[in-house]
C-alpha cells in the first residue's frame, strides 16, 4: 500500500525537476525553495506553486521579485515564502 509519505516524496521530486529552469537565479531560488519549504506547504499552497511553475521564466521572476498584494491568501503565502527564499539566495552572489 502507497502511503502519504511516498505521495508526498514523489510529489516533491516531480515539483523539483519542474523548477529547473533557465534563469540561473530563479533556478536557484526554486531548488532551494523545494528543498527547504516543500513540507511546509499546504495542498492549496502545492496548488498555487504548481500553477506558477507554468509560467515563463521573466514573469515568475518579476512575480518573486513584486510585492503586491494579491486576493488569494495561498498566492500571497507562497510569493512570501519565495521572496524570503530568493533574498537567501541573491546575498550569496
Amino acid at each position: 500500500m502507497i502511503s502519504a509519505e511516498v505521495l508526498r516524496d514523489a510529489e516533491q521530486r516531480r515539483m523539483a525537476w519542474r523548477c529547473r529552469r533557465g534563469m540561473l537565479e530563479l533556478d536557484i531560488v526554486l531548488q532551494r525553495f523545494i528543498k527547504e519549504k516543500f513540507n511546509e506547504l499546504s495542498l492549496a499552497e502545492l496548488e498555487v506553486f504548481d500553477g506558477f511553475l507554468d509560467m515563463p521564466d521573466n514573469e515568475f521572476w518579476e512575480l518573486i521579485k513584486s510585492n503586491k498584494p494579491h486576493e488569494n491568501k495561498a498566492v500571497n503565502n507562497i510569493i512570501t515564502k519565495l521572496n524570503a527564499a530568493s533574498r537567501l539566495v541573491l546575498k550569496d552572489f
